[in-house]
């Protein structure tokens, strides 16, 4: 994998992370984590400099693409290094877990 590739992945699931907090309605401070998800977003950015039109498609890929368990799952990749609540945590892991069950419930 090129660096390239491997700079456009790490967005994505940091992307992916962003949307899958922003599905978490039930926690009372989202905005916060949400702010904090952007700023290491920022960061990252920063510090891996790409043209904007290659950040740009990988946002749009993600927010058209990916299904809600999948960016509830990238969600667990970020929190940690945002240092999100071990409550907020484990409310993404519930509701992975919810979304499977129904998933499943419809493959039947």
């Amino acid at each position: 994998m090129s660096k390239e590739e491997n700079i456009k992945d790490t967005y994505k699931y940091l992307i992916g992370g962003y949307y899958g907090v922003r599905e978490m309605d039930e926690y009372p401070l989202k905005e916060f984590v949400l702010k904090d998800i952007e700023d290491y977003i920022d960061n990252y950015r920063l510090e891996n400099p790409m043209p904007d039109f290659v950040y740009e498609e990988a946002k749009r890929e993600v927010e058209d693409k990916r299904e809600l368990i999948t960016k509830l799952q990238d969600a667990l990749l970020v929190l940690p290094k945002v240092d999100a609540s071990m409550e907020l945590i484990l409310m993404v892991k519930s509701r992975i877990k919810e979304l499977k069950k129904e998933k499943n419930k419809k493959s039947f």
